[in-house]
Formats: structure tokens, sequence, C-alpha cells
């Protein structure tokens, strides 16, 4: 139960982790064992190079002692059956041991000479395994490198149209109870919008919006008729849109009641009153 439950603690961890790692740091960490395990792998082919290299140097030192001791076993040997010749019997024997012990370390070098050869044949065949090891492996790692941009150039492409999908869910979803959304915004606005024509509308059908239309027809009708009289006085002839306004004006003025003719003679007659009794 134990180890079941440490299983599933380290996948939980595991995937907690993979959510959050950013996958750029995720990226540069691969490239960066790829390289330490290509450098463990020259140091080992390094080293199996160089068991190869003392090898071959222990076999070229085994081979020189080897043809010593055969030229001085042959030595000792010529020099025994000289001896043997000469009748001197106890230079004969002398030589002759001389010359065994010395068969004696040419068969131990001999075998010697066999093991280096077939520690030298493996060390090379190992050599060469090493370094096409060495030259794949670094094959695979440019690879992994080149690939490395690639997977940073896509990383990056994936971040901006993430950014870009939440720049245009925030334009309709909601951005927190703070921030009010677009949609929000413009519903209020145009319920703002809505209640001022309605206000603006009841205004107009209300008696005291009827009032000030006609007290603004009126004000405009005696501007038209005061530019009339003095383009009149002027010697000016309106225009033809001023005509067909102040026609209009004429019309409005004669369904309104006429002003009492009694006032203007007054207004004019007053300034000469006031003369008088100056």
């Amino acid at each position: 139960m134990f180890r079941r439950f440490w299983n599933y603690l380290k996948a939980l961890l595991t995937g907690k982790f993979e959510e959050v790692a950013d996958p750029k740091i995720q990226i540069e960490q691969a490239i960066a064992e790829a390289r330490s395990q290509h450098r463990r792998l020259r140091e080992t082919a390094a080293s199996v190079i160089a068991n190869q290299k003392k090898a071959q140097m222990d076999l070229d030192r085994a081979m020189e002692d080897l043809e010593k001791l055969n030229r001085n076993t042959q030595q000792a040997v010529l020099m025994a059956s000289e001896a043997e010749q000469s009748g001197n019997s106890k230079r004969t024997v002398e030589l002759t041991q001389t010359a065994e012990a010395f068969a004696n370390q040419l068969i131990a070098k001999e075998q010697e000479v066999d093991t280096l050869k077939s520690m030298v044949l493996a060390s090379t065949q190992a050599t060469e395994q090493a370094k096409a090891a060495v030259t794949q492996n670094a094959q695979q790692l440019q690879a992994r490198v080149a690939e490395r941009q690639k997977l940073l150039s896509q990383l990056d492409q994936a971040k901006m149209a993430e950014q870009m999908n939440r720049a245009m869910e925030s334009m309709s979803a909601e951005v927190g109870q703070d921030v009010p959304t677009l949609d929000e915004v413009r519903a209020k606005i145009e319920t703002r919008l809505a209640r001022a024509q309605g206000a603006t509308e009841l205004e107009r059908e209300s008696v005291q919006g009827r009032m000030l239309e006609v007290e603004q027809a009126a004000a405009a009708s005696q501007a038209a008729a005061r530019l009339s009289e003095i383009r009149s006085k002027l010697g000016i002839e309106a225009p033809a849109q001023a005509s067909s306004n102040q026609t209009a004006g004429a019309t409005a003025d004669s369904e309104a009641p006429a002003p009492a003719p009694a006032e203007p003679a007054a207004s004019e007659t007053s300034p000469d009153t006031s003369e008088a009794s100056g």
C-alpha cells in the first residue's frame, strides 16, 4: 500500500509540475542534458581510446622484448655448441642452462604477446565503436539544437495565439466583478439614450412643449418680417429661399390674430410729443 501510494504521489506531483512548468525552460534543460550526455560519452570514448593506445604500446614493447629474448636464446645456443666442440664441458653446461633460461623467458613473452594482441584487437574494435557512437551522438545533438529553435518558435507562436484568444474572450466574456464588459457598457449607454429620447418625445407632446414650439415659430416669423422690412428700406430683393420662408411666415401671420392698429401710431407719435414738451 505504501509503495502504491508513493507511486501515486509521484505521478500526481509530476502532473502538477508539468502543468506549471515553463516549456522554454524544459527545452533548455533537455538541451543541457543532451550536451552533458555527449560530454560523458566523449570522456568514455577517450578512455577507451586511451586503453587501446596503452595496449598497443605494451604490445610494441613486448614485441621488442620478444625479439631480444629470441636473439639472446640463439646466441646462448651457439655459444654452448662452440664450447661443446672445444671440449669444455663445464662451459657447455653453463651456456646450455643459460640458453634454457632464455628459452623459458621467450615462451612466457610469446604468451604475453599473444594476450596483448588479443587485447589490442578488442580495444581497437571498442575504439572504433566509441568513435562511431560519438559521431552519431554529435549528429543527434546538432539535430536537437536545430529542433530547439523550431520548438522555441512554435512556443512563441502558441503564446501569441493564446494572448489573442484571451483578448478576444475578454471582449465578450466577463472580466471581473469590478470591471464591466463592453456589452454591459453598451447596454447601459443604450438604456440612457432610450430614456433621454423618450423624455424628449414626452416633452414635445406636452402643453409646455407645444407652447414652446409656438413661441419659437412666432419669434422666427418676427425675425423674418424684420429682415424683409430692412431689405425693403435698402432696396434689396429677398432671396428665393427667404421669399418662400416669408410667404410661409405671412401665412402663419394670417392665421394668427392681427395686432391692434393703434399701437404703432402711438409709438410713432410718442417721440413728437416728447419733443414738443421739451
